[in-house]
């Protein structure tokens, strides 16, 4: 970048496409943020590079029957799925999957690696963007000149701006004396407790990087954390916590390419049941069957959100069952924007099972 005359920014700094009307740009990096912006630079810009180390796979928010991914996969059902699965025959299923949308080798962007093995990239506009030719793939940056970018299979591209979108590297400098940081490791338990101050007074909330939303897990992290700080839960020993934040560091370099972005990497419900388990409001699945079995039927296929931990235990909300059992109108409400005949609208569970028993 010394001799580069062009203009050069990373991703936290960049906030419209106008600026790069009419330029050629090359954007670093396919994690969500690199994606985004490419696809939105590809708009305004006159061309846009997307370089890539390792390539990445792509995943789309908008699932079967249009619903949104989440809403679909992210749910006790599929998770018991994953669970009962091994890891490469799921890698495999989700592959195939990815790749009946769009074929990422034929579009340059199929990495050596399995799709579990690294932060899921979720985009629906970059197949768009790259067959239009409004985008264009390419490999990892060898050099810059003063006017181009060389790659490392020998090409050169004429550019006028830099998009870093390579990551972060985090640090508390003000919480030296608490914590230390190291290549974005931190031993925290449970990705929140510091395990060897004197009192528990300090918890970090949403400090974690989820396969799925972040809001829900901060909540409940934050019930967790004011009932510690009240004196109502108690912190294991610091031995404990030590072991299983080695365990948990143990597991994270087994599943994820090594990677400064994998080192506070967490599956959502595991995660929320790990923390709801802690509070006390984890849902029994068995007692809701037995004594109300159409909300565990809502519970178990539909989607995990957060009404689900107010059932029982502290902060239980009377609430909470009618708003299980009324979420999948609330998803669609937005999309009905005209009049239509009801036989028309398909039944949410229908579409549950169809999704589970797709893959």
């Amino acid at each position: 970048l010394e001799k580069f005359e062009g203009w050069y920014l990373h991703s936290r700094d960049y906030k419209s496409p106008h600026s790069f009307a009419g330029k050629q740009v090359v954007v670093v990096g396919t994690g969500n943020s690199g994606v985004d912006i490419t696809v939105e630079l590809s708009h305004a810009a006159k061309q846009v590079f997307l370089s890539t180390k390792r390539g990445t796979w792509v995943l789309h928010r908008v699932a079967e029957g249009g619903y949104p991914f989440d809403i679909s996969y992210l749910t006790r059902s599929m998770q018991l799925l994953y669970s009962l699965l091994p890891r490469n025959a799921l890698s495999f299923l989700l592959e195939r999957r990815l790749n009946a949308r769009f074929n990422h080798a034929l579009y340059s962007l199929q990495p050596q690696h399995r799709v579990l093995d690294q932060h899921l990239t979720i985009n629906d506009d970059l197949p768009n963007r790259i067959i239009s030719g409004r985008v264009v793939v390419k490999p990892n940056i060898q050099e810059f000149t003063e006017t181009s970018a060389i790659f490392e299979d020998g090409t050169r591209e004429e550019i006028d701006a830099v998009v870093f979108a390579t990551g972060y590297s985090f640090s508390f400098p003000f919480l030296e004396g608490c914590v230390k940081v190291v290549e974005n490791q931190i031993p925290l338990y449970k990705f929140m407790f510091p395990p060897d101050l004197e009192k528990p007074t300090l918890a970090f909330i949403g400090f974690v990087q989820p396969a799925g939303p972040l809001m829900p897990i901060s909540e409940l992290q934050c019930r967790w954390a004011t009932r510690i700080f009240k004196g109502l839960h108690i912190l294991p020993p610091p031995a404990n916590m030590l072991a299983d934040i080695a365990q948990a560091k143990e597991n994270m370099a087994k599943r994820y390419v090594k990677s400064q972005r994998h080192t506070i990497q967490v599956d959502y419900i595991p995660y929320m049941d790990e923390l709801a388990s802690q509070v006390g409001v984890k849902p029994n699945l068995l007692a809701l069957f037995l004594t109300d079995p159409r909300l565990a039927l809502e519970v178990f296929f539909g989607p995990c959100t957060p009404y689900q931990y107010r059932l029982r235990g502290p902060g239980h909300w009377a609430g909470a069952r009618e708003a299980i059992l009324t979420q999948q109108q609330r998803v669609v409400k937005p999309l009905e924007t005209r009049a239509r005949d009801r036989h028309t609208c398909s039944d949410t569970m229908p579409h549950i099972f169809m999704v589970f028993f797709s893959i």
